[in-house]
């Protein structure tokens, strides 16, 4: 495994630098480079054979860095780049994210919020910083809309909901399975766009009695809530994708399948290092027991 290392990055480095850091011969490299290929290609297909399990056990939606990372948490030790490398040879590509249609629109009644968030989509601790808009589902059966609450700190999803209309029901219920699962403390900040369904005096209700603040993004910026913007490109891709749900009833399976067993719990994320969002909040207690 170190030999193949060293032949993955020695682009990048030089080979007697990498030998004399790792502790092994160069002569030994070399010898290692002149063996059959047969040799090799038995390696790499055995490799293969677990990178093509990792990707056929998420369905596709992993690309070669969180495969990398799964497969060292199973004890398969390789790099980065060998399993790029063997990804494009077996012809296995991770479902890329396309561009989402804009579903809420202004009320210019209502009144709106700053822009409080600023950008920032980091958060110390949970319940500090919720997110959430809304996306579309096709269906057979027509429209179905979803709305999601994202917490920024895990990027877990803490509160969804979904419907035929897309309506002030449809983000209010949201927000409720949120406040009731998380119960947050007075003072947490939620951000979203400008949509008549979040600017409504009943759902600025709901923020009030909860104790939170209101931000919201700038007129026709979708920059401003970017984080949200990503998880449904991620959606569509990696749950929906080419699907042609036939009803609703099929949709909201698929979806609850997703966001619950699958996102929340399983689903690698990049910035969490490589962790879902539920075990990176139960790393984060255990630090903050440690700290006490």
């Amino acid at each position: 495994m170190i030999y193949y290392f060293i032949e993955e990055n020695k682009q990048e480095f030089p080979i007697v630098v990498m030998c004399r850091v790792l502790d092994i011969s160069e002569s030994g490299y070399y010898a290692w480079r002149k063996r059959p290929t047969c040799q090799r290609r038995r390696e790499d297909a055995r490799l293969t054979n677990h990178i093509r399990q990792v990707f056929t056990s998420h369905q596709g939606r992993y690309g070669s860095p969180r495969i990398h990372v799964e497969l060292k948490d199973r004890g398969v030790q390789c790099s980065r780049k060998r399993v790029a490398r063997l990804m494009h040879e077996a012809e296995l590509q991770a479902k890329r994210k396309r561009r989402r249609v804009v579903t809420t629109r202004r009320d210019a009644t209502h009144p709106v919020a700053p822009n409080l968030l600023e950008r920032d989509f980091t958060a110390t601790a949970p319940n500090t910083k919720w997110v959430t808009d809304i996306t579309y589902i096709p269906t057979i059966q027509g429209w179905l809309y979803l709305a999601v609450m994202l917490d920024l700190y895990s990027r877990a999803v803490v509160g969804w909901s979904m419907s035929a209309e897309c309506s002030e029901k449809l983000v209010e219920n949201a927000l409720k399975m949120a406040l009731a699962r998380r119960r947050p403390k007075a003072g947490l900040l939620h951000h979203s766009d400008r949509g008549s369904q979040y600017t409504s005096l009943a759902y600025r209700s709901q923020l009030t009695q909860a104790g939170m603040i209101m931000s919201m993004s700038r007129k026709g910026n979708c920059w401003d809530n970017a984080a949200m913007e990503s998880f449904f490109g991620t959606l569509k891709e990696e749950c929906v994708g080419d699907s042609v749900y036939q009803s609703h009833a099929e949709a909201k399976q698929a979806l609850f399948t997703y966001l619950e067993i699958y996102y929340n719990r399983l689903r690698r994320h990049s910035t969490l290092g490589y962790m879902s969002p539920f075990i990176y909040e139960k790393f984060g207690e255990q630090q903050a027991k440690r700290n006490v």
